[in-house]
């Protein structure tokens, strides 16, 4: 297939491959859970909210929903008299110009894209021709079903493209969307800094691999992920020395260091003094 008139939107073919797809009603998942993949939901009628991480979107009639893959959600019925009828899908492989791989980056870094009045009647159409083929036997309906998708896909990205414009200027979608993975990252190292953390593991939890993050991650910081971390639990650790919060080993262990002994040496580095001594200092 010829690249040539998609290079302005995708890295490489766009040719995703469909997971799922379906219609549901009355919150068909109430219960908090996440997919490796993304997943969309298309809200063709009724009213609902939708918890996305720890954020609550009220959704309506042509409301779209994104969850990119390990994002926790849930729907949520609050009109049991008009519950929201979606339809969701589940799809990979798609590389977006400017997006992690697998991924489709909202400008806001939120969720809940609103399309305009022209696009909610494409998408919808998108939406029951493909519940159409998939109810049918007739053969080759995986590409007939993949066509559409691909359609859709078109229709998000010139969204996204069209909402990044106005907000953007000298700024690239591409350069939007690594301050994005950044604040993620910082998010993510901010909310766990206490447990077990590797650079790999924040690739993994990320879709991306360890040296783009390490990479972009510097580029916007100055800093190495890593480094940035053991910031942060010194900073928490001398916090804890301030209040007296326990023993040496203890405060360790509750800013993410099972050795005292290299919790104590990376403090002095950072310190110039060791954490006894500190806490002599500050008594």
């Amino acid at each position: 297939m010829d690249n040539t008139f998609f290079s302005d939107m995708v890295r490489q073919d766009l040719n995703p491959t469909i997971l799922y797809c379906s219609k549901v009603k009355d919150a068909h998942l109430t219960h908090s859970h996440s997919h490796p993949n993304i997943e969309i939901a298309y809200i063709l009628s009724g009213t609902g909210c939708y918890q996305v991480e720890e954020r609550v979107y009220e959704v309506k009639q042509g409301d779209l929903l994104i969850c990119n893959p390990g994002i926790v959600h849930r729907s949520i019925v609050t009109d049991p008299a008009n519950p929201t009828l979606e339809f969701v899908a589940g799809f990979t492989d798609v590389f977006f110009q400017g997006m992690p791989d697998n991924q489709v980056v909202l400008p806001d870094g939120g969720h809940l894209l609103t399309l305009s009045d022209e696009a909610k009647r494409e998408f919808s159409r998108c939406c029951y021709e493909i519940l159409e083929e998939n109810a049918s036997t007739e053969p080759g309906r995986y590409y007939m079903i993949q066509a559409q998708m691909i359609r859709m896909l078109v229709l998000i990205y010139r969204a996204i493209s069209e909402k990044s414009e106005p907000e953007m200027v000298g700024l690239t979608f591409e350069s939007y969307s690594r301050s994005y993975v950044v604040k993620k990252i910082l998010h993510y190292l901010n909310d766990n800094y206490a447990q077990k953390i590797s650079l790999d593991q924040i690739a993994h939890n990320m879709y991306l691999s360890p040296v783009y993050i390490s990479k972009i991650f510097k580029e916007k910081t100055g800093d190495s992920p890593i480094n940035y971390l053991i910031r942060i639990r010194l900073a928490k650790a001398k916090e804890l020395l301030d209040k007296d919060a326990g023993n040496i080993k203890a405060i360790a262990a509750q800013v993410g260091y099972d050795d005292v002994y290299h919790f104590s040496k990376l403090f002095k580095k950072y310190y110039g003094v060791s954490p006894m001594n500190y806490r002599k200092s500050v008594r």
